[in-house]
């Protein structure tokens, strides 16, 4: 009995570990959480479709507050958020922003290949195609040119995968430095942007829509 104990002790305590937050590695995920958030999706919410959700947050709390699929526990509620938030990406996957050495910054001239992983991108109807040396000076120049943009593309800082701009949350005043100096720091959810915000000393954490044109023009 003693012994079953300590065994039951320490699966809560691994447990804990694998799903305490949501910044898993992949094989944990193929492992562990996907299976699991799989079998939860088939056999009790397989109407449940994460295409509907803007963010990974969202879709987390309202299975969580709203029971959408039925009560879970919170371990089972992030296996399935993240099975199916990943799911989701997985199919509309956005390709890296890739540039060449003759590309530039429209904004302040500096030339791009120097810096991949803070390259953020817009794309008019006409098939323009403007790529920067990071967010600020993205958002400079989308504030003056915002008629007939078709996407706006940005990069997460941890993942470097790409992201939709406008669905994206953005860190300001941190320790981290961009190519030209301050900057503002791109995430997928809000709570790594959060996590990111506490260990560097940033101020304050906004969604695109939240973003305005005197906002970064302070950020020098």
């Amino acid at each position: 009995m003693h012994t079953f104990k300590i065994i039951f002790i320490l699966s809560t305590f691994v447990s804990s570990l694998l799903f305490g937050n949501s910044s898993y590695s992949q094989a944990i995920k193929e492992k562990k959480i996907y299976p699991m958030g799989k079998l939860i999706h088939t056999k009790h919410c397989a109407a449940l479709d994460a295409k509907k959700y803007g963010n990974y947050d969202v879709l987390l709390r309202d299975i969580q507050e709203k029971h959408i699929c039925s009560k879970l526990s919170a371990k089972h509620s992030e296996a399935l958020a993240i099975y199916l938030w990943d799911k989701k990406n997985s199919v509309e996957d956005i390709p890296k922003i890739t540039v060449t050495k003759e590309d530039k910054c429209p904004v302040c001239g500096m030339y791009l290949h120097y810096y991949p992983n803070w390259v953020a991108r817009i794309t008019y109807s006409k098939e323009e195609v403007y790529s920067f040396d990071g967010i600020k000076d993205m958002l400079k120049f989308y504030f003056n040119n915002e008629k007939g943009i078709k996407s706006v593309w940005v990069q997460d800082y941890y993942t470097l995968r790409t992201l939709d701009a406008k669905k994206a949350f953005y860190v300001i005043g941190s320790d981290v430095l961009g190519p030209m100096g301050n900057e503002l720091i791109a995430f997928a959810t809000l709570k790594s942007a959060k996590n990111f915000s506490l260990e560097h000393k940033g101020k304050k954490v906004f969604p695109f829509n939240k973003l305005t044109e005197k906002m970064v023009r302070s950020i020098e």
